[in-house]
Parts: C-alpha cells; sequence; structure tokens
C-alpha cells in the first residue's frame, strides 16, 4: 500500500471520528455554535502542524494562501449544513450524503481539467465508490430521510475545500490549512453570533477535522488527486458503523451492500 493512499485512509478515518462526535454535539448545542468551536480548534492544530512543516520559502506565496482560503470557504459551508442535517436526521444517512457530491465532483473535474488519469484499477474502485456511497445514503423503502437537503448543501462544499485545497503547491507546507480554517471561522461566524460556545469537545472534533485534512493534502502530494480524493471520501462509513453500533440505528438491504462496495472500493483504490 503506498503511502499516499494511507495518508488518504487516515484522513478518511479521522474525518469519520470528527462527524460522529460533532454530531453527537450538534443535538445538544447549536450547529453553529458546534461549526465555530471546531473551526477554533482546527485553527490551533493547524498553526501548530504548520509551523513545525516549514514553506520553502519560509513566506508562502499568495496564490497558495488563496487557495487554502477558497478551500476554507467550502469546509465552513460543508460544516455548517452537515451539523444542521445531523441535528435532525439519522447520522447513518445523512453523513454518507454528505459525501456523494464531495466524492464526485472533484473525480471529474480531476480527470477533465486537471489532467488526471487514473489506472484502470483505480477507476473500477471510483465506479463502485460512487454508487456504494448513493447505497449507504438511501432508507428502507427509497425515501428522502430528515436532513438530507442538508447534507447535499455540504456535499458541495466539502467538493470545495478538496479541490481548492489540492492545487496548493508544496512549497506552501501546511499554511493553506490554516488560511482554510481562518476563512471557515468567517463563514460560520454568522450562524455563531450570540450562541453559547458549544464547549471543548467541539473544539477537539474541530482539531481532528483540520488532522484529516492534513493528511488529505500530503496524500494529494503522493498520488493523484482522484485517488485522494475518492479514499478520503469513505470517512462515512465511519460514522455509519457507529450509527448502529452505538446509536442502534438501523440499516437497510441497500445501505448493508453499500457498505461492503465501499470496502471494496477501498481494497481496489489501495492497490490501483
Amino acid at each position: 500500500m503506498s503511502v499516499g493512499a494511507l495518508l488518504a485512509l487516515a484522513s478518511s478515518a479521522a474525518y469519520g471520528l470528527a462527524d460522529f462526535a460533532g454530531g453527537l454535539l450538534s443535538r445538544r448545542s447549536h450547529p453553529g455554535a458546534v461549526a465555530m468551536a471546531g473551526q477554533l480548534g482546527g485553527l490551533l492544530l493547524a498553526l501548530v502542524a504548520a509551523t513545525a512543516t516549514p514553506a520553502t520559502p519560509a513566506t508562502p506565496g499568495l496564490t497558495d494562501l488563496a487557495w487554502g482560503a477558497f478551500s476554507g470557504v467550502g469546509t465552513g459551508i460543508g460544516m455548517l449544513f452537515l451539523y444542521r442535517g445531523l441535528s435532525r436526521g439519522d447520522m447513518s444517512v445523512v453523513v454518507p450524503v454528505s459525501a456523494v457530491v464531495g466524492v464526485a465532483l472533484p473525480v471529474i473535474v480531476g480527470v477533465a481539467v486537471l489532467g488526471d488519469r487514473p489506472s484502470p484499477l483505480a477507476w473500477a474502485g471510483i465506479l463502485v465508490a460512487v454508487p456504494a456511497l448513493w447505497l449507504v445514503s438511501r432508507t428502507g423503502d427509497g425515501g428522502e430521510p430528515d436532513g438530507i437537503s442538508d447534507a447535499l448543501v455540504a456535499s458541495v462544499g466539502f467538493a470545495i475545500q478538496y479541490l481548492a485545497l489540492a492545487q496548493a503547491t508544496p512549497a506552501a507546507g501546511l499554511w493553506p490549512i490554516v488560511a482554510g480554517r481562518v476563512a471557515a471561522a468567517a463563514v460560520v461566524a454568522p450562524a455563531a453570533w450570540r450562541k453559547p460556545f458549544a464547549g471543548l469537545g467541539a473544539a477537539a472534533t474541530g482539531m481532528l477535522a483540520a488532522l484529516a485534512l492534513v493528511c488529505y493534502l500530503l496524500a494529494t502530494r503522493q498520488q493523484l488527486v482522484t485517488v485522494a480524493v475518492v479514499l478520503s471520501s469513505l470517512y462515512p462509513v465511519v460514522p455509519v458503523l457507529l450509527g448502529i453500533t452505538v446509536l442502534r440505528e438501523r440499516l437497510s438491504k441497500g445501505q448493508v451492500i453499500g457498505l461492503i462496495a465501499a470496502a471494496l472500493a477501498i481494497g481496489v483504490l489501495v492497490t490501483g
């Protein structure tokens, strides 16, 4: 298994845990407050990580910081709407839906615009992963459960996050992620205005999400953006599994098939 694949899977695991914890918190506190505390915690971790990983030259370029900030706008939109969806819908459904567009759009742009050329085996994994996420997102009767509209908006934000961050050059180190946390906080701030602080738990969740972005950014420097995005976007498997084991949420047959297909996609992508 390549280093890039391991980093992307680490990003997926960190994001999955962050979404699970953030989803629980958003049911007790205002979603905007949870998202804001998370961005502040993420900013702290990003600053520490960026300082420990110097850029070359020492001052990153404005273009790289701009890409990072644009990525942060997507993050802010994504987290705000994701937490709002999680506050009223099942975690095992809302989180996977938030990943569908988030994985499909970067793959399309990566191939059509950025010139990515995945191997046939990697294509097979991508073609399995996208419908797998769709299957996980459906209820047993094929209907649309609560929180789906919020999840779809969140997925567009996550697509922007992944695409923009991948455009930052390696010379910028991790400073684009710092710029992104600042921009994300600015996007979330109006929704958190005059809301009680969500607490250190939400801040820790944001740190975990920032760690996921660090792993993702490093993964894009090791392999194609399309593959890194797909592997990183398999994070819904974590909250779905925790949702059914910890929260006792029930899965339909289609969702079970989707989880199995997602596992197969991981196996294909990490070897392709």
